[in-house]
């Protein structure tokens, strides 16, 4: 059978890795270190896909400009702490290594720094699978679309040939806006019924619900 796809896409947090309770709790603890209204669970974990200063001004709406970079910094500590333990999603590897394996094309769009995707790409043991990544300290946040543009431009796929695979509300509006395929994880940050208003292809629970419906249907 024909593959209907070139380029699969991948979300990293809370598609790949199951680092939504580690992103939010570090987003909480940092506003409870500077005395700041601690944003609830819904908050924080919304934010979550989106680059960290666009995502603080989410989730800590009144604060001031001037402590942004406190809160940066009370951030990063709390999640550094935890991100060398962060594990995969069951079934994350293996899934990523059989669509590589079938000539697929693979590529990140994360809300993560650089520096943060390298992390995690050398303790996860994935780098040798994505042909191309984006993240956003190098293109625009979510769910603006420059991030899949760039990745098809890179690869050379186009938008009818790309899927991708996220969490969030994020990753499925910037499919939308750039007029590529979607399918939803329902293992992350936003809960179910947010991400079928966004209509993607498919609503999946985990990577073996992932796997039947990529060999179906990509």
């Amino acid at each position: 059978m024909s593959k209907r796809y070139d380029l699969i896409v991948f979300d990293w947090d809370g598609t790949v890795m199951d680092s939504t309770a580690v992103i939010s709790g570090s987003i909480q603890a940092a506003c409870r270190d500077l005395g700041l209204n601690v944003p609830d669970d819904e908050t924080a974990r919304h934010v979550i896909g989106l680059g960290l200063e666009q995502a603080l001004r989410y989730a800590v709406p009144d604060l001031p400009v001037a402590m942004y970079p406190d809160l940066v910094v009370r951030y990063r500590y709390h999640f550094l702490s935890q991100d060398a333990a962060i594990p995969l999603f069951e079934g994350a590897r293996e899934t990523i290594a059989e669509l590589h394996g079938a000539g697929y094309w693979l590529g990140v769009a994360t809300g993560k720094n650089s520096n943060g995707l390298n992390r995690a790409l050398d303790s996860s043991g994935l780098r040798e699978y994505f042909h191309a990544m984006r993240t956003a300290d190098v293109t625009f946040s979510k769910p603006n679309p420059a991030m899949l543009f760039e990745l098809m431009d890179e690869l050379g796929a186009s938008a009818e040939r790309t899927l991708m695979v996220g969490d969030t509300t994020h990753d499925l509006q910037m499919a939308l806006n750039a007029r590529v395929d979607a399918v939803a994880m329902g293992h992350g940050a936003h809960p179910p019924e947010q991400l079928r208003e966004l209509n993607p292809l498919a609503l999946v629970e985990d990577f073996a619900e992932l796997r039947v419906w990529l060999k179906s249907y990509a």
